[in-house]
């Protein structure tokens, strides 16, 4: 089986960075139909807790999943299992940075394993996680083009 799973290391790492903003959130919110009071600017369920709304984690979630189709692998590849860990919450305007660097590379399974860090401006960990990513064969992504 060719396959670009070779090309990889252990200890390879990408990031990329996002700030998400009121627009993103209230988009995310239509498409999830996630009303959550703690989104929104306008609720004040969420001053009691927090300085300011929080940003739901599926939009963390989404800069972990880019940097898995941009940078790494930065190829067809199908997401097996991601476990995630929510430290500290993210608000709109904090600068996001999705960190992921591959732990373990199964050359039998065309299995790779990266730890994922989430931080903010500050430096200060808002998600710590885990995912296994299926890179497909070369032969695999040549039958999809066909």
């Amino acid at each position: 089986m060719d396959s670009k799973i070779h090309e990889f290391f252990i200890g390879q790492t990408s990031r990329l960075q996002r700030v998400f903003t009121e627009a993103d959130v209230n988009q995310c919110n239509q498409l999830t139909k996630d009303f959550n009071a703690f989104y929104q600017q306008k609720a004040d369920i969420w001053k009691e807790h927090y300085s300011q709304p929080i940003i739901p984690g599926l939009l963390a979630d989404g800069l972990v999943t880019q940097v898995i189709t941009d940078k790494l692998p930065g190829c067809p590849c199908v997401l097996l299992q991601k476990e995630m860990v929510y430290y500290h919450p993210a608000h709109v305007g904090d600068v996001i940075t999705a960190e992921l660097s591959i732990i373990d590379i199964n050359l039998e399974r065309n299995w790779i394993t990266q730890k994922v860090t989430c931080f903010n401006q500050t430096g200060t960990e808002i998600i710590k996680g885990q995912v296994v990513i299926f890179v497909l064969s070369e032969g695999d992504q040549h039958e999809q083009d066909d």
